[in-house]
Order: C-alpha cells, then sequence, then structure tokens
C-alpha cells in the first residue's frame, strides 16, 4: 500500500518547513526509518525518514520549496503499484513545481497590458517603464519653475536635442550639457537612462574628491541593493518577538555584580584541569538557575488564566547563529555541578550553530539568559520569550575602580539586566530575586555545596 510522506511538524513550534536536500531519488527502494530528505524547521535543520517500506515513486516537491505542515512531498509505494489515483486527490502539490514553471513568464506580461495603451507612440514600448518613473505631480511644479532655455529643449528647433523631463531635470542636478548627449529614446530622445550613463561614464574616470561630491540623493538602481528573503528562523524570530515586545508590560533591574570571587573560583577550577575548565558565563549560569530554584514566581510561565510555577529549572541559553537566534536548554541547570553545566553549554551552542538541535533541546525552558558580553556590550536589555516571564541579559565582565570602605581598589565586575513581565512579576519580587542573585555570584561558595 501506498505511503504519503508529509511535510512534518519536527518541532512544537513549526508551522512551515524548507526542503534542504532530498537524499533519496525516485525509483530508489526505501525502508521504513530511512533517512529521505532533510528539512529546516523554524529552529533547526531535521532529518525527514520514511514511514513505509517501498520504492520512491513520485517527489513532489523540489530542493529549496517551502511548504506548510500536513503537505504532500512524496509517494512511496510498490514498484508496480498504480498510483494515478493518489495523485489526483493533491493536484495542487503534484502541479507546483510545473505551474510555478508555467506562470513564471507570463508574470512580467500581466503589468505590460495596461502600459502599452498609455504610451501614445508604439515603438516606444521598451520605454514605457520610464512613463510611470518620472510622476507627472512631481515634475510639474518644476518644469514651469526651471529657466526658459530649458523650454526649447523639449521642441524641434534651436537645434538642440530634444529631451523628457526628467531627464532635464537630472541634467540641471548633475551639471551635464544635454545638447553633448546622444539620446537613446524614441527620435534621439534624450531620457533618464541616457543621463545616468553620462553621469557613471563621468564617475569612471573622476578623481575621489569629485565623486564625495556628488548629490547624495539617487535613483536606487538594480546592484545597488540585494533583497534577502527570510529564513524560516528569522521569521519564527520576527513573529514571537511581535508576540512579546508589543503586549508584554515588560520592566527591567539592572545590577552591578562583583565577580572578583568568580574570578579566583574560576581561576582555582581551571588548574584542576580540562574537566574543569569553565568561564564566567557558566557560573553566572549556575547562579542565575540556583536562584530561580530559590525563586519559583519568577521561573514561571504566564498561561492567561493562571501562572505556572516549575519546580525544575530548565535555562535557557541564548545562541546566535548564522541567520538568527536560538536558545538550547541546559536542563535541571540548579542541579548540575558548573563543570557539567560549561560542557552542556559548550555541547549545545556548537550543536545550535550547526542546526543540529533535537527539538527537545531547544523547547521548555523556564527561563533565559542571553549574554552579549563577549562582544564588549556593558549593558543591554533583553525581550522576554514568552509563555516565560523573565529573562537576563548580561554584559561585558571587566576590572573597574571601585570604592570599597573609603578606599579606591580595582574589582572585577559586570552588569546584568533582569526583563520582568509585569503581569507576574512584581518590582518587588524582581529586586528580591536579584537580592538572591548577589549573594550567590559574589560568593560563589555558595554554588559549589
Amino acid at each position: 500500500m501506498a505511503t504519503k510522506v508529509t511535510m512534518e511538524a519536527l518541532s512544537p513550534t513549526m508551522e512551515e518547513g524548507r526542503l534542504v536536500k532530498w537524499l533519496k531519488n525516485e525509483g530508489d527502494t526505501v525502508a521504513k526509518g530511512d533517512l529521505l530528505a532533510e528539512v529546516e524547521t523554524d529552529k533547526a535543520v531535521m532529518e525527514l525518514t520514511a514511514r513505509g517500506d517501498g520504492v520512491l515513486r513520485a517527489r513532489l516537491a523540489a530542493e529549496g520549496d517551502t511548504r506548510p505542515v500536513g503537505d504532500l512531498l512524496a509517494i512511496i509505494a510498490a514498484k508496480d503499484e498504480n498510483i494515478d489515483a493518489l495523485l489526483a486527490k493533491v493536484p495542487a502539490a503534484a502541479a507546483v513545481p510545473a505551474a510555478a514553471t508555467s506562470s513564471a513568464p507570463a508574470a512580467p506580461v500581466a503589468p505590460a497590458a495596461p502600459v502599452a495603451p498609455a504610451a501614445p507612440v508604439a515603438p516606444a514600448a521598451s520605454v514605457t517603464p520610464a512613463a510611470p518613473v518620472a510622476p507627472a505631480a512631481p515634475v510639474a511644479p518644476v518644469a514651469p519653475a526651471a529657466p526658459a532655455p530649458s523650454a526649447p529643449a523639449t521642441g524641434n528647433g534651436g537645434g538642440r536635442s530634444r529631451s523628457s523631463p526628467l531627464a532635464r531635470r537630472l541634467a540641471t542636478e548633475r551639471g551635464l550639457d544635454l545638447s553633448a548627449l546622444a539620446g537613446s529614446g524614441p527620435g534621439g530622445r534624450v531620457i533618464r537612462r541616457d543621463i545616468e550613463a553620462a553621469v557613471s561614464t563621468e564617475l569612471s574616470g573622476a578623481p575621489a574628491a569629485a565623486r564625495a561630491a556628488e548629490p547624495a540623493s539617487r535613483t536606487a538602481a538594480a546592484g545597488d541593493f540585494e533583497d534577502v528573503p527570510l529564513t524560516l528562523i528569522r521569521k519564527t524570530i520576527a513573529r514571537r518577538l511581535a508576540e512579546s515586545n508589543g503586549p508584554i508590560p515588560t520592566f527591567f533591574l539592572t545590577a552591578d555584580f562583583d565577580l572578583t570571587s568568580v574570578r579566583e573560583l574560576r581561576t582555582r577550577m581551571i588548574a584542576l584541569g580540562d574537566e574543569f575548565k569553565v568561564s564566567y558565563n557558566d557560573i553566572i549560569l549556575k547562579a542565575v538557575a540556583t536562584a530561580l530554584s530559590q525563586h519559583p514566581e519568577v521561573n514561571a510561565h504566564w498561561l492567561g488564566n493562571s501562572i505556572r510555577h516549575h519546580h525544575r529549572v530548565h535555562l535557557g541559553m541564548a545562541v546566535a547563529v548564522e541567520d538568527g537566534l536560538i536558545t538550547p536548554i541546559i536542563a535541571d541547570a540548579d542541579r548540575k555541578r558548573i563543570s557539567e553545566i560549561a560542557r552542556d553549554s559548550r555541547e549545545l551552542a556548537k550543536r545550535a550553530r550547526e542546526r543540529k538541535l533535537a527539538p527537545e533541546e531547544y523547547t521548555g525552558a523556564t527561563a533565559t539568559v542571553s549574554n552579549l558580553g563577549m562582544f564588549g556590550i556593558d549593558e543591554f536589555t533583553a525581550i522576554i520569550n514568552p509563555p516565560e516571564v523573565a529573562i537576563f541579559a548580561i554584559g561585558a565582565v571587566g576590572d573597574v575602580p571601585v570604592v570599597i570602605d573609603g578606599a579606591l581598589a580595582v574589582r572585577t565586575r559586570v552588569r546584568i539586566t533582569m526583563s520582568c513581565d509585569h503581569r507576574a512579576v512584581d518590582g518587588a519580587t524582581g529586586a528580591r530575586f536579584m537580592q538572591t542573585l548577589r549573594r550567590l555570584i559574589e560568593n560563589p561558595l555558595m554554588l559549589v555545596f
């Protein structure tokens, strides 16, 4: 019996997927559990497996296609099994590659239909796009304001070349002599592209100083910019942050923490060997997780009609990837040793950048930490990832002069900002959490025992 291969929901938040690569060709024998394709979800690149045995009879999506969850991608069936009836039930999926190809030429023809009647001169068909570019409304006031000599330029007399109003205006702005230009428009008329070509030629031989003096305002041409399509992860980031930054009433609590004792602890741990090689971030992660275990009102999710206080701490760790951000999770972070957190954070960050995380490794965080200190950012505010009610932004670690007992001293410090969902966390609640976090960070031996 034939088996449908559909776009599966490979993550809890996945709504669509992009087919990255087919691992099987049409005609290949397939066994249940075999890898069929690689699919980019909203968080990672996942593997799509076969749900039945047989031959891959038809592939109904091309590499690079984005399809919604549940859409048909392929059909697995016996070599001699008739799958026409099955294909007939899903004409849209089967016709997508052909339809896209056949409709491609029609796209540019469609707008040309209304444009053609608007052009008074038939040979100007290739120039008609330039007519709408010079809007009648803005140009009208410019023409009367121009000096009288520009008027004869539109006529046949005077031995001067014919030109469009837009070309005259551009020539005036750039100091070009219209009579010295050869027009490429109907009847030798000078049009915009002739002006742009002359400017381009002039600039190619002009000194850098002259080029710098050129007016900054210029119509963008092809090659001046690039439109980059949104990836699935960037679409998800945009949607999730819009869900957070607008509806969630957020306030921020920022405090400086003394890391001098943390620095000493880290130095001693590193001296014990590679097994205990930890970073400042690893120790701060442990401190945040421990504080969350003591403040379940912060280790919580906002559910609309209720607030869920979690008894386990699954700490999200924001990791920058090539085209966005992903938050792998250190499960039960409060119960792990600092060295275990260091090992987990390195491995999770590595697989996050490779887009190899499993769904359970980036969903279900109870709170999140984001660190931009390695980029030299002293302080910032992070956006809460709903339904979480708090996120912690870690700044750069550095030595700064401070006054202690009336004397100037140099101490290692870091600035941490807590973003709070005011619907679940009040100011005093957040402040008490930050007090606990300070006690743990500035007395790191409490994190060891």
